[in-house]
């Protein structure tokens, strides 16, 4: 018994109930699902003093518990952010219903006519760290996608996600769709997370959004699939024919606008050739940005830039601080990031088109960017309305992970009284 509770068993009602309600959502009209999301949007604004106030508590807990800048910053909800989430719930909402949809279909010639269709994946188990925002993202997805999900946010969140799952079940009730479509686990205590971990009766994939040791331990311990959401070693390499504006005003958006998200660029990897020219003007801007530079022995011939040491390669920081070398030519930029990278995102800046092909052909992150910030990656700019996370492995879902990612499929298979010779 933790938090006064017997939490398997806790778990294991939650996940019953998540199932049965994952059987209804399979053939839920789609004009419910984007009422129950609408209507939860309408709840959110309605109740955003109450979300706030929640979160109050949550930030007061992240700074008793040392939380740094940018995960406070990522804990964070103020009327803004909190319009955000409204607008994301909206635009999931409007997104059209890929349930039952036909991917493909043709006839045999034994008569049988066969159709591949979209089908719910059934339960979504989300694990995630602090971002509140989190909770009103994956309940919105895995509920237009017609599954179930059971929500385990962090400790840090438990007030702000706790008031804006309560607008969650608000939206399914004005919609008429089972309350235990969307479920949100009601302890702090790790226990039911390894408890989700193993539910494979009731759970059909895992989704874990947050740091390296979040990702790491499900992928040790779980026996349910995983669609893994690793950390965002995310590099950007200047190229010797990259446009200097382009590349400053690149760089410092991709580093500075918000340093704790998953696509804040962590490495800046500087052709030799532009070193004097781009790479040293693109160095300053950061350092007047007030971004603490780490560098190899070429780029600290720049007043104000420190050293770099082996750890700073491959090293998500998710605050002020990039790491930056030179490189030869775009062949050792991209023999660096397969060494140090995560398979998130990656960037060239560069004027030559046939040299960003090269990059695009040879590197195999998720997602790959040319001449554009990589705080791009994300759902939301993806047109997907949101995201449950950026998967960065192979199977299944890749890159931003969104409504369509959240189907699998079935066959349907017509005859007529037809026979197999």
């Amino acid at each position: 018994m933790k938090d006064g509770m017997d939490i398997q068993a806790v778990m294991q009602d939650i996940g019953q109930k998540a199932r049965a309600a994952a059987a209804e959502l399979a053939f839920a009209d789609a004009d419910a699902k984007t009422k129950a999301l609408n209507a939860a949007a309408d709840a959110v604004w309605q109740r955003r003093a109450e979300i706030i106030e929640a979160n109050a508590k949550d930030m007061e807990f992240g700074r008793e518990k040392g939380l740094s800048a940018a995960m406070l910053d990522r804990l964070m909800l103020d009327e803004a952010r909190v319009q955000g989430i409204c607008d994301g719930l909206r635009a999931v909402a409007g997104q059209d219903d890929s349930v039952g949809q036909v991917m493909e279909e043709w006839d045999r010639p034994s008569g049988l006519h066969i159709k591949r269709v979209r089908t719910p994946l059934g339960v979504i188990g989300v694990i995630y760290e602090s971002r509140p925002n989190v909770t009103a993202d994956a309940g919105a997805l895995c509920l237009k996608a017609g599954n179930a999900v059971i929500l385990r946010g962090g400790s840090e969140s438990f007030h702000s996600s706790g008031a804006i799952h309560d607008c969650l079940v608000d939206g399914l009730k004005a919609a008429g769709l089972p309350e235990d479509a969307i479920q949100r686990v009601p302890t702090r205590d790790r226990e039911a997370v390894s408890e989700m971990l193993t539910m494979t009766d009731s759970i059909d994939v895992i989704v874990p959004r947050g740091g390296k040791g979040l990702v790491g331990l499900v992928q040790r311990e779980a026996r349910v699939p995983v669609f893994a959401h690793l950390e965002g070693i995310v590099h950007i390499y200047l190229d010797k024919d990259a446009d200097l504006t382009k590349a400053v005003e690149v760089v410092l958006n991709a580093k500075t606008r918000r340093t704790g998200i998953c696509g804040a660029a962590e490495c800046l990897l500087i052709h030799e050739d532009a070193m004097e020219t781009v790479g040293s003007a693109v160095i300053d801007a950061l350092l007047a940005a007030g971004v603490e530079v780490r560098g190899d022995a070429a780029v600290r011939s720049i007043e104000g830039v420190v050293e770099a040491n082996d750890d700073d390669w491959g090293r998500e920081y998710l605050e002020m601080i990039i790491a930056a070398r030179t490189v030869s030519d775009v062949e050792e930029a991209i023999s660096h990031i397969r060494k140090f990278g995560s398979d998130h995102t990656d960037c060239i800046i560069t004027e030559d088109a046939n040299t960003a092909a090269h990059f695009f052909e040879r590197l195999d992150s998720a997602i790959l960017m040319h001449n554009a910030s990589t705080q791009f990656a994300d759902g939301g700019e993806f047109g997907m309305g949101a995201e449950i996370g950026i998967a960065t492995g192979k199977m299944h879902a890749r890159g931003p992970v969104g409504a369509v990612q959240l189907t699998s499929f079935k066959y349907l298979v017509t005859g007529d009284g037809t026979l197999r010779s």
